[in-house]
């Protein structure tokens, strides 16, 4: 799939709306689709992936593994097949690997590449190219991996010398575990970290400070890995082979947040949505809506055992909404929701306070600092800080031309802004849009009543 950037074509305007009604299935979700394809990659057998999210970044993960010698078989829409090659099966890629805008490519291909006996080099756009990637080489160096990346290690792209031949041929693993203290809460560090000690003979351990999500864990338990999983820190011991299996994604709660955000702020909406999942790392938008006063339904659903949960979302337009706050804690559970709070903020009654955010200024862009430029064009006052926004509302909004940086988020969340301003917003550069959420504006305008 081919993104143009930065085309001026690839705009769209959206209009103000009285309510939301309708019944919505949202994409897949995109970080369950991610290692679907790549974990599944690795195992020893077959792996059929059933709702795989067929956008920008999820193919820019398949279009890797192929090119690591994986077959993969797309059987229908949102139905793969995947041969699945084992631990010592992919093959040396015949050019660099393009990930696209998509770090969780990035990322989690540079743990499980770290660990094979071929070289390899990783990169992507021009957006993924400024994102940090010295998280990720740190941690694994510690391993024993031989990679490097550019300016001091910072940024892709990202070259990866692959272990020793003669360790892997002789059944040795070349990697070490570790046990690794995370700085911060990251989903897509700790993914690496265990993919690499999947290679290794030992137990390799990851702690947070605060629990990410943890579909990795999931994935890899599904695929018949055996994790230690103990409040905030994680480990699995190498090595270990994987099996093939069933695998069915959920719709995807960050996508499913900008359509419950619409609902929220317009009284009178209903909006049900369809297959939603509830993994408890990342349901922490569900627990910000309720602070501000949302009715919804569908939600508390038990989150049992290493599985997948999910169920249909009712959510009717509040009221009134009021202010609420999001702390460091709440972050690694929100992390992609942070642009969509930020536009109910300006509708509630009080002060939002959003701390601790720090993560998202090395997103796809300095989210923070775009929401704050945006939403200013459109006649809000937002106090932007290092790590956060503060917030006081309601406040009103006017119609206006903005940008989405190219980043997805930012753009969908400009894009329900427009819902409750005073004209229509103008949103360029919305191509990013399709890294996550293809049919966004098309949904949008179906539940929108003007």
């Amino acid at each position: 799939m081919s993104i143009p950037e930065n085309d001026p074509l690839f705009s769209e305007t959206v209009y103000p709306a009285r309510f939301i009604q309708g019944d919505l299935k949202v994409p897949p979700d995109k970080s369950i689709s991610h290692r679907a394809v790549l974990i599944g990659s690795i195992a020893e057998g077959r792996v059929e992936v059933k709702n795989f999210l067929d956008a920008g970044d999820c193919v820019s993960t398949l279009n890797a593994m192929r090119l690591l010698g994986v077959g993969i078989e797309e059987k229908g829409p949102g139905e793969l097949e995947i041969e699945g090659v084992g631990l010592h099966g992919l093959k040396p890629p015949s050019e660099t690997i393009d990930c696209g805008n998509s770090g969780t490519t990035m990322r989690l291909m540079m743990g499980l590449l770290a660990a094979q006996k071929f070289p390899s080099r990783l990169t992507g756009d021009q957006y993924l190219r400024r994102r940090p990637m010295g998280r990720v080489i740190q941690p694994l160096r510690q391993m024993g991996a031989q990679l490097r990346g550019q300016e001091g290690d910072r940024y892709a792209p990202i070259e990866i010398n692959g272990v020793s031949p003669e360790g892997v041929s002789s059944g040795q693993a070349s990697l070490k575990p570790i046990v690794y203290d995370s700085p911060i809460a990251s989903a897509q560090v700790k993914s690496a970290i265990l993919l690499a000690g999947l290679y290794c003979n030992g137990k390799t351990v990851v702690r947070e400070p605060y629990k990410s999500r943890d579909h990795t864990e999931r994935m890899l338990h599904r695929l018949g890995a055996t994790l230690d999983v103990k409040e905030l820190t994680v480990a699995v011991t190498g090595p270990v082979p994987l099996h093939g299996a069933e695998i069915i994604v959920p719709g995807d709660i960050s996508s499913a947040a900008f359509f419950m955000a619409a609902a929220a702020l317009l009284p009178g909406s209903e909006l049900l949505l369809r297959d939603v999942g509830l993994n408890r790392t990342r349901s922490g938008f569900l627990d910000v809506l309720e602070q501000m006063g949302t009715p919804m339904s569908g939600v508390d659903i038990p989150d049992y055992g290493l599985n997948e949960p999910s169920n249909d979302v009712l959510i009717q337009g509040a009221k009134t909404l009021k202010a609420a706050h999001i702390g460091a804690r709440d972050i690694p559970r929100l992390i992609d929701e942070v642009p969509i709070i930020a536009v109910l903020a300006l509708r509630a009654e009080g002060t939002t306070v959003i701390e601790g955010a720090g993560e998202l200024r090395v997103k796809e862009t300095d989210r923070l600092s775009a929401l704050a430029k945006n939403l200013a064009v459109l006649g809000a006052r937002i106090e932007e800080r290092p790590d956060g926004l503060i917030i006081t509302g309601p406040q009103r909004l006017k119609g206006g031309t903005v940008e989405s940086f190219g980043d997805h988020r930012t753009a969908m969340a400009m894009a329900i802004s427009a819902l409750v301003a005073n004209g229509p917003v103008t949103i360029n550069d919305t191509a990013c849009v399709s890294t996550s959420f293809p049919d966004f504006f098309e949904l949008l305008r179906k539940v929108a009543i003007s």
